[in-house]
């Protein structure tokens, strides 16, 4: 089993730039990119997250967003998919930056989510 990330913002400049960190810790970690509408105003794409889940090669994705909407999206995504897909309601950068850190690491896919316990947002 691979493991992979997806990022969802409602601004395409987020993930960019938060990719750019992740790759600081988890060199080789598929992380595959959803931000911003179709016409990259504020919001985020159904679309976009379907082509995200599909480009990202890993078996399991770990689904990281910023806002409420982006999750929506997310969950729609999700239903429409064949792969499996985790959805963690978490800090949107801590989050993404210890998942990353932790696959990166070879850390199991149940010890990952143990460890992300602390970090959900309630």
């Amino acid at each position: 089993m691979s493991l992979g990330i997806i990022l969802v913002s409602h601004v395409a400049d987020i993930p960019i730039g938060l990719h750019k960190l992740l790759k600081e810790v988890a060199a080789d970690v598929p992380i595959t990119l959803a931000g911003g509408t179709e016409d990259n105003r504020v919001g985020t794409s159904l679309e976009k997250i379907q082509q995200a889940l599909v480009d990202n090669p890993a078996d399991d994705i770990l689904a990281f967003y910023d806002l409420g909407s982006a999750k929506m999206n997310l969950e729609m995504a999700i239903e429409f998919s064949d792969k499996s897909v985790h959805l963690f309601d978490t800090a949107f950068i801590e989050g993404a930056y210890t998942a990353a850190a932790l696959i990166q690491a070879g850390v199991t896919l149940d010890e990952i989510t143990q460890q992300m316990q602390p970090l959900k947002i309630k």
